[in-house]
């Protein structure tokens, strides 16, 4: 019986050290696509995890590409992971025309994207044609007048990327303000309430398939 239960745990520990990664959103920059309380499973397995205990990384075995939602470190808050979608990738002109977004020239189609004139941040609406360094990608939200991305801190580095989220286990309705407070008694407390208040469960999202949005 030990056998079987050491072996369980080995193998828990091996898909969660290198293949699989559990996350939670916390606010709404990539809505509609994904919403503040949906709880993800993210694939890490080809974008080099690191190996425990160690500072080394696996070979990343492919690149993230256009159109594909990534999980990464944020290069303004290092301990922080953020969810966006990759728009360019390294040589790709990236330009902002009144919201509309261009690529290489030519207007980008965006069935996912949540735009609209946004006269609070001018900055979101345009932005001059820049190319995408080598080595990097040009990430934003879907929802694109609430959120921070490559339009605020430029292009980040393919090395940063983290994962691929594919599946939403569970998603619960809950306010950006209360999954981000870092209090862990509060955060206790609130999964506690969660499994008291089923109605505030999102039945109809769990198991949505990210990898095809």
């Amino acid at each position: 019986m030990w056998k079987v239960v050491a072996a369980s745990v080995f193998m828990l520990l091996f898909i969660f050290s290198f293949v699989l990664e559990l996350g939670m959103v916390p606010t709404a920059s990539m809505e509609r696509t994904v919403l503040v309380g949906d709880h993800l499973l993210w694939l890490k397995l080809p974008y080099g995890p690191n190996i425990p205990f160690t500072n080394y990384r696996l070979p990343q075995l492919r690149a993230p590409k256009p159109g594909e939602i990534v999980a990464f470190r944020s290069p303004i808050e290092p301990d922080a992971i953020y969810l966006k979608r990759v728009i360019a990738v390294a040589g790709d002109v990236v330009e902002i025309r009144r919201s509309v977004l261009f690529i290489n020239g030519a207007p980008l189609p965006e069935y996912y994207a949540n735009v609209r004139a946004n006269r609070r941040w001018s900055w979101q609406e345009n932005i001059s044609p820049r190319r995408v360094p080598a080595g990097s990608l040009f990430v934003m939200g879907d929802n694109r007048d609430n959120s921070e991305d490559s339009r605020y801190f430029g292009p980040i580095a393919v090395k940063d990327v983290v994962g691929e989220p594919i599946v939403i286990f569970w998603s619960y309705d809950a306010p950006s303000s209360a999954w981000l407070d870092p209090n862990w008694l509060h955060q206790v407390r609130l999964y506690a309430t969660a499994l008291t208040h089923v109605t505030q469960t999102r039945w109809r999202r769990t198991g949505l398939l990210l990898c095809f949005r």
